[in-house]
């Protein structure tokens, strides 16, 4: 299938998607907001500069449009047909990239959580993910502020799951 732009054409209106306060950033930070949570956005000094930072629960929230990011099983993340390889690469080096950055901030004591564009489109889905941020939030920060445990204490290990950082809702999943 050819492309009906011309390349000129093609290139403007790549040129207009926007990679900052987009619309499901948005979403996240007004719902974490009225929510009492705060956040710095687009933090320089994190790797991959995270779209939402909250220090007091050393998480960094990752909002990936399907597209981009190559969101398995997703219809929004369809390959674009013309000019295949490009796309394919680049989407694949994305990837690569988005693990590169979620080890980094691990390994520096950061849980991540990765929102995905799909999640936030239908009204009932884009309510249980919201909820389930907060809710891993508050599990987060129970989890960082309890008393040092001794080693005995340690072995009998707490209830709480796995704080954000495997976090990925999938509706599919219910």
């Amino acid at each position: 299938m050819t492309d009906i732009f011309s390349p000129e054409q093609r290139s403007h209106i790549m040129q207009q998607i926007k990679g900052k306060n987009t619309k499901p950033e948005m979403i996240v930070r007004k719902y974490l907001f009225s929510k009492g949570f705060r956040y710095r956005v687009n933090v320089k000094h994190l790797p991959g500069k995270p779209d939402i930072a909250l220090r007091k629960y050393r998480t960094a929230i990752f909002i990936h449009g399907c597209f981009w990011h190559g969101h398995e099983d997703c219809k929004l993340a369809s390959h674009p047909q013309s000019n295949k390889e490009y796309w394919e690469a680049k989407i694949a080096r994305n990837k690569v990239r988005d693990i590169e950055t979620r080890e980094k901030l691990k390994a520096m004591g950061w849980n991540t959580m990765v929102i995905w564009e799909c999640q936030l489109r239908k009204a009932d889905i884009r309510q249980q993910t919201l909820e389930g941020i907060v809710q891993i939030l508050d599990e987060t920060f129970i989890k960082l502020n309890q008393p040092h445990k001794t080693a005995a204490l340690y072995n009998q290990e707490e209830s709480i799951s796995q704080a954000a950082e495997s976090f990925s809702y999938n509706p599919e999943n219910k």
